[in-house]
């Protein structure tokens, strides 16, 4: 997705991360007689530190951290070291460094970018990090072998770099070339401790129509909209509409042809939390705990018309959202990885024809935790209501329509949870004849309407970039199913003789 066939350019500075009408940080912590100690308290009571879970800053580079090879318990610290190039087949990466200035000198501007301290000793600099070493390592390299680097998006890593510094090459125009090689988060987040939920900002978001006439609206805090339904949205939340014909019964009438419309509306929260206290130093063992996640409110209105073809089960994606926020934990930048498609999926048997209108509203938690012993296990949890604002029923048979998103979070380019939630409505109707030799005949018929969700997924192995044990096979997350009814009805008509 990364490749967008069409975007909707929005005119504003995006932000990292907020898509849910309240912006979230770290948890409060009450204290008190009774309260028992605090989460901060407690953590240092370990060795270890509370750190909290912050959108990364706006309107400035977001640090990145380095944890010195060897360090014990919040050894990242936030440097000035940027990620000038990476080359994701050779491992190999270009770190840059603000300028030295000799006392006197011009300062250079707060906004400029760093540039080597050092200019290599022979040959020409290449801002290729596959390119052979052109000059000898700098005795004053801004890294050291072992160091752990963690970065934002940069130029080569699009999902961040999270890695560990194996050797220090060469100087190069750009900066110290080193080699690198994959590394996990509990190497650079030791044995502290972690939590919070942190909201997507809408603005961030590439957005992929997939079919035509699909609208894009957001609305972010600080009164930014953008969209034709923008000034209509709970600020932090983001709102897609489409309307689009599907495949009709072949003997339908004209009168009855099927067609889709509606809106699709999120706020969705990414959830992380890690615990490495009372480890012994969780650099060199799996945490006590960890959980990534999804969650977020959904709020979505839809209508089914005509007589939907039978027989098939269509599935029509309509749009498709990819994001990479970068949530702060600590001094470390954490790289989540966000894609959402969101579809319409229609199954009928051909025969009834609808005209239906359902709103829903409520919330998900998707997501996968860990603790020692038990290892991972899935979460799936979900609260949303239904209510039909129009409902017509014609001829006997059924139909079902969802309006759903599939989702996947992951860390610095790495799936780690996937889960498909599907609001639905469902529509049945019967009907009975009877006759008599003596010329009487007589109808009964029976239709209802119903709501529901549908909510599965998996756990992907990738989850062990928290330095817990690899697992060789997905988990799924079980599938949550609810339904409740709509409307209903059931009536009669007779012929005399």
């Amino acid at each position: 997705m990364r490749a967008l066939t069409r975007r909707f350019l929005v005119p504003v500075a995006l932000t990292t991360f907020a898509l849910t009408a309240s912006a979230c940080s770290a948890p409060s912590h009450e204290t008190g007689s009774g309260a028992g100690p605090t989460p901060v308290a407690e953590a240092a009571a370990n060795g270890s530190e509370q750190l909290d879970v912050t959108a990364a800053p706006t309107g400035a580079p977001t640090p990145t951290a380095v944890a010195a090879a060897g360090s014990r318990g919040s050894g990242a610290k936030k440097t000035a070291l940027k990620i000038a190039a990476y080359d994701k087949s050779t491992g190999r990466a270009v770190i840059s460094k603000p300028v030295k200035r000799s006392p006197g000198s011009t300062p250079s501007s707060p906004t400029s970018e760093p540039r080597p301290t050092t200019e290599p000793t022979t040959g020409t600099p290449s801002a290729d990090p596959s390119v052979p070493a052109s000059g000898a390592p700098d005795a004053e390299a801004p890294v050291r072998t072992g160091d752990i680097i963690a970065s934002a998006p940069a130029p080569g890593a699009p999902d961040g770099l999270l890695a560990e510094v194996t050797e220090v090459e060469a100087e190069t125009a750009q900066g110290t070339r080193v080699r690198t090689k994959p590394t996990t988060l509990n190497a650079v987040l030791d044995d502290d401790k972690a939590d919070g939920e942190v909201p997507v900002d809408p603005s961030t978001m590439d957005v992929e129509p997939l079919v035509k006439g699909v609208k894009f609206s957001w609305a972010k805090p600080g009164g930014i909209t953008f969209g034709p339904n923008g000034a209509k949205l709970p600020l932090g939340s983001l709102r897609l509409d489409v309307g689009t014909a599907i495949e009709t019964a072949k003997d339908a009438p004209v009168s009855a042809a099927a067609s889709v419309a509606g809106f699709v509306q999120l706020s969705p929260q990414v959830e992380f939390s890690y615990d490495g206290s009372g480890n012994g130093g969780a650099g060199k063992s799996a945490p006590r705990g960890a959980f990534l996640g999804l969650t977020g409110d959904w709020d979505a209105q839809w209508q089914l018309k005509g007589r939907a073809a039978g027989g098939v089960k269509q599935r029509i994606p309509f749009a498709k959202l990819h994001a990479d926020p970068v949530i702060q934990v600590g001094p470390v930048p954490v790289v989540v990885n966000l894609d959402l498609t969101c579809y319409i999926q229609v199954e009928a048997d051909g025969r009834i024809t609808l005209d239906v209108q359902q709103k829903v509203s409520g919330d998900f938690r998707v997501g996968g935790g860990y603790t020692p012993g038990k290892g991972w296990a899935p979460v799936s949890t979900s609260d949303v209501k239904g209510t039909p604002v129009t409902a017509t029923v014609t001829a006997s048979g059924q139909a079902k329509a969802a309006l759903g998103a599939e989702a996947s979070v992951g860390l610095y380019g790495m799936v780690g949870v996937t889960a498909d939630f599907a609001p639905y409505v469902r529509g049945e109707a019967s009907a009975t004849a009877t006759a008599s030799s003596d010329g009487k005949a007589s109808v009964v018929g029976s239709w209802a309407l119903y709501g529901g969700f549908d909510l599965n997924g998996n756990l992907q192995f990738q989850l062990s970039i928290f330095g817990t044990p690899i697992f060789t096979k997905r988990i799924p997350l079980g599938s949550l199913h609810r339904e409740w009814t709509l409307v209903s009805g059931k009536g009669g008509a007779s012929t005399p003789h």
